[in-house]
């Protein structure tokens, strides 16, 4: 799920930004920052939306830089269990299938794929047994996000399923609504 998030924190001015107008110079440390920064608490940042109010600023003696106490606003996106997602088959191997959600990808595990038994072949496709469905590189699909772990935040793992009604790629759910 994408956020906006109001963010205060201390931001650290280099001696080489003083020359700059305060809210440019400000906005670019900010920037640095903050893109790509992975939390528990604030998900992935997406971007620096805007940057609403700037303290005086204070200098510590031995740094040299200015920090200012900032509040602005973040653009997140913060994967939620049960979440409902629509990406796209980005890879497939013997173990399952790694799917781009936008900004993260997830991993969907070969026996939740769909419900069939599910066969891997050497040009990277995933085949029900008895369904005869198809799974392969670009496909368009929706998944539920049923596991989300920050164990290493630099790189955040999510676990999909697409076994559920109303998931899969999108013959599927196209099909089965015509079957009703």
């Amino acid at each position: 799920m994408y956020y906006k998030v109001k963010v205060k924190d201390f931001i650290r001015l280099p001696p080489d930004q003083f020359g700059k107008d305060i809210d440019e110079a400000l906005v670019g440390e900010v920037k640095k920052k903050y893109d790509g920064y992975i939390s528990k608490e604030l998900g992935l940042v997406i971007d620096v939306e805007q940057v609403h109010d700037i303290t005086e600023g204070i200098i510590i003696p031995g740094d040299g830089a200015c920090y200012y106490e900032t509040t602005f606003d973040l653009i997140t996106f913060i994967p939620e269990l049960q979440e409902v997602v629509y990406g796209t088959i980005k890879d497939i191997a013997d173990f399952g299938a790694f799917i781009s959600l936008g900004p993260m990808d997830g991993m969907i595990h070969i026996s939740q794929a769909m419900n069939d038994f599910v066969s891997f072949s050497k040009d990277k496709t995933l085949a029900g047994k008895e369904t005869k469905r198809t799974l392969h590189v670009n496909d368009l699909c929706k998944a539920r996000i049923i596991a989300v772990s920050y164990k290493d935040v630099t790189n955040p793992k999510l676990g999909l399923t697409m076994r559920q009604a109303g998931l899969g790629k999108e013959d599927w759910i196209v099909a089965d609504l015509e079957k009703k």
